[in-house]
């Protein structure tokens, strides 16, 4: 069942109040900092930093831009992201971030679903396919495999991100991988906080020789069955234009658009 639009206003509203502007740190040894007119996530190593959230006008939005960078570059952040969505102010956001040299990354179509919905999917695997839950760097190894393979790239900061939280912070993350024998063709995790009525759905990347046989669909529901189990309301995902079709069929809704922008200090 596809959520109506006031219903999808409400949840948008409680998402920003839950996930962007009461943001809960998701690395070990992260934080999450409210300063000045934004919400930021700062971390160590290879952890990810940025901007969440922020409540700008067109008089305070270019000095809060350049108070980010500033900070973040004292730091030594070889890169930031500031995490924008379509309906944040002032409508021209997206330009003062550009003209302040942060590169728009592809945008991502912010989607939702309920897990009480959700939960009605079948997980009956398709032929061949097996589930392997990912606890160890073995598992997240083989993740790692998957990714390169079905988005063209090596992603060594994900990889550790995964692995601290395997080992530091197991309860906020469940990862897992369709198998074909001993051989790994897509992989999946999502990320929670308990407590929270919204859990991540992250990755779900699929080697292209294996595509178009429910797999994706398989890890959304089986997902969601963890969900449900956990207590946890809504599955948020931030979509490519592939995802989208399909998580549109199986009864997600849209609540925006988000484009990551990329601050590097080598371009700075």
């Amino acid at each position: 069942m596809t959520i109506d639009l006031d219903e999808l206003m409400k949840v948008r509203a409680h998402f920003d109040a839950e996930v962007r502007e009461g943001a809960q740190a998701d690395a070990p040894r992260g934080r999450v900092e409210r300063a000045g007119g934004v919400v930021r996530h700062v971390a160590p190593a290879l952890g990810w930093n940025g901007v969440l959230w922020s409540d700008l006008d067109e008089g305070t939005a270019d000095a809060e831009i350049a108070a980010q960078a500033a900070f973040f570059a004292e730091r030594g952040c070889p890169e930031f992201e500031w995490k924008l969505y379509d309906y944040d102010r002032p409508a021209d956001l997206g330009d003062r971030l550009r003209a302040a040299g942060f590169v728009p990354e592809p945008p991502e179509t912010l989607m939702v679903g309920l897990v009480s919905e959700l939960v009605k999917l079948p997980v009956e695997p398709p032929e061949g396919i097996t589930l392997r839950v990912v606890t160890d760097e073995a598992g997240v190894d083989l993740m790692m495999r998957v990714h390169a393979g079905a988005f063209g790239k090596e992603r060594p900061r994900l990889r550790e991100q995964l692995l601290g939280k395997l080992r530091e912070e197991p309860d906020t993350i469940a990862a897992v991988l369709a198998m074909s024998g001993d051989t790994p063709v897509s992989a999946a995790r999502m990320e929670m906080r308990p407590g929270l009525a919204f859990a991540g759905l992250w990755g779900g990347g699929t080697l292209p020789e294996w595509r178009g046989r429910g797999i994706y669909r398989l890890l959304v529901a089986h997902r969601a069955r963890l969900a449900a189990e956990l207590g946890i309301a809504y599955l948020q995902v931030d979509a490519s234009d592939d995802s989208r079709p399909i998580l549109e069929r199986l009864g997600f809704g849209v609540l925006g658009v988000t484009v990551p922008y990329l601050w590097t200090a080598a371009a700075s």
